[in-house]
């Protein structure tokens, strides 16, 4: 049968893979998913893309800020915080009980992947969902300000200091799930989609892992991404404040150089359709969609052309 891999983190990156689950069935499509936002807060791990994609599968994410669960409560983190405590990051009552149940299966030496499977298949979703690594890797940002933990830098300080650069703790020990390096050696693997996640954030940590972007260049199956930048600026998140940052140009056709020779394809907005021979430039082929995705019908079309221009690439 033929098998999809979606390389995925964040809200954008969800909202794709929802599209995705409702063309493929989970027997044709897998997920990995970004760790590197992973982090101990008040004594529990929080799995930020993990729990996104989660609930974003099973119907219980909130659509308003596409992270965390529909109808949340807020009692613990007020508590916490009229108590003068850490109260800077926002944990859900609901969401509070996942992060609790993963921190004790995680003490008594469960690896996060059975966690995550186990979770979702609770949840009532049957694709497979891996992390990155089931060793921890973080992602540490380096600012005018120092060194700061990704949550640190995303949420407490609201991605206001300037990057400098970045760093991937762990990442050289760690190590790919053996179900994913088996699939990108399967001959049934007919392509890989790397979802609109912020490049920088979400997907160069999953590329970070110990031989995992070899392993990537080197599947027989074509690999294609779809550029998180329209018009110049970032649909959600700040992609764009980061490549500013970096001295990077703000456009689709610098995620595309930053993908470099792992590309096969570029999916860019109709948007910067004026941008698609520049991309070509580079030596990979680029198709124009609409890539903004405001509704269901809009997730699913994308997935539809994704899956279609892989199969314009085998």
């Amino acid at each position: 049968m033929a098998q999809y891999l979606a390389i995925t983190g964040g809200v954008g990156g969800a909202k794709l893979a929802l599209g995705l689950t409702h063309i493929l069935s989970p027997q044709e499509l897998t997920f990995l998913v970004n760790t590197g936002d992973d982090f101990e807060h008040l004594g529990v791990h929080v799995s930020p893309d993990i729990d996104t994609l989660m609930y974003t599968l099973s119907g219980l994410s909130n659509p308003e800020t596409g992270w965390g669960r529909v109808n949340e409560s807020w009692n613990f983190i007020a508590t916490v915080r009229e108590l003068g405590g850490d109260g800077w990051f926002n944990l859900g009552d609901r969401d509070l009980a996942i992060h609790t149940l993963r921190t004790q299966a995680l003490s008594a030496g469960e690896p996060l992947s059975a966690i995550t499977k186990r979770m979702f298949e609770t949840l009532g979703v049957a694709y497979p969902v891996y992390p990155m690594s089931d060793k921890p890797v973080r992602t540490m940002v380096d600012t005018a300000q120092g060194e700061l933990g990704f949550q640190h830098y995303f949420v407490r300080e609201h991605c206001e200091p300037v990057v400098t650069g970045l760093r991937f703790i762990g990442a050289e020990d760690a190590a790919a799930p053996p179900s994913i390096t088996q699939l990108l050696l399967s001959n049934e693997l007919q392509g890989i989609i790397i979802c609109p996640s912020n490049p920088f954030l979400s997907v160069d940590p999953i590329l970070a892992v110990n031989g995992l972007r070899d392993a990537l260049k080197s599947a027989s199956a074509p690999l294609i991404a779809v550029s998180p930048i329209i018009g110049g600026t970032a649909v959600k998140g700040p992609t764009a404040k980061i490549m500013a940052e970096l001295e990077l140009q703000v456009s689709t056709v610098a995620v595309a150089e930053h993908y470099g020779d792992l590309l096969d394809g570029f999916i860019i907005d109709q948007t910067d359709r004026d941008l698609k021979s520049r991309c070509e430039a580079l030596g990979v082929e680029t198709v124009v969609a609409q890539t903004l995705m405001k509704t269901l019908d809009d997730r699913v079309n994308l997935a539809q052309t994704a899956v279609k221009f892989l199969s314009s690439l085998r």
